[in-house]
């Protein structure tokens, strides 16, 4: 069974940068659909962006221009970076593998955007 952790979170203040991992294992990233997406109290979980194995990207467009979503082969981990954080940010950022058959999700990893 192939697991995704994501690590990175915490708190920053406006107009901050973190950059989010997600590393897997049992299964290689390489192949896979990979995406982000975040939840925030009280509303559903939202897509952020995706990157496809030719590294085709796509994102929400709250982000763009802000998030990067780009793979590491060698750590088997996709990454998220994220600039210019705002408020609007703050919510719990799942990675999602998208193995076909059905999608493996990691347990979160909370993002703070706070003064």
């Amino acid at each position: 069974q192939g697991q995704l952790v994501e690590s990175g979170g915490g708190l920053v203040q406006p107009g901050g940068s973190l950059r989010l991992r997600c590393t897997a294992s049992g299964m290689f990233l390489s192949f896979l659909n990979m995406g982000w997406y975040r939840q925030a109290p009280g509303k559903q979980r939202e897509f952020v962006a995706d990157i496809t194995p030719g590294g085709q990207t796509n994102y929400a467009m709250s982000v763009q221009g802000r998030f990067t979503i780009s793979r590491n082969f060698t750590k088997n981990s996709v990454l998220l970076e994220m600039n210019r954080l705002n408020s609007e940010d703050t919510a719990v950022y799942y990675c999602k593998a998208d193995l076909r058959v059905r999608d493996v999700w990691g347990q979160g990893t909370q993002v703070t955007v706070s003064s």
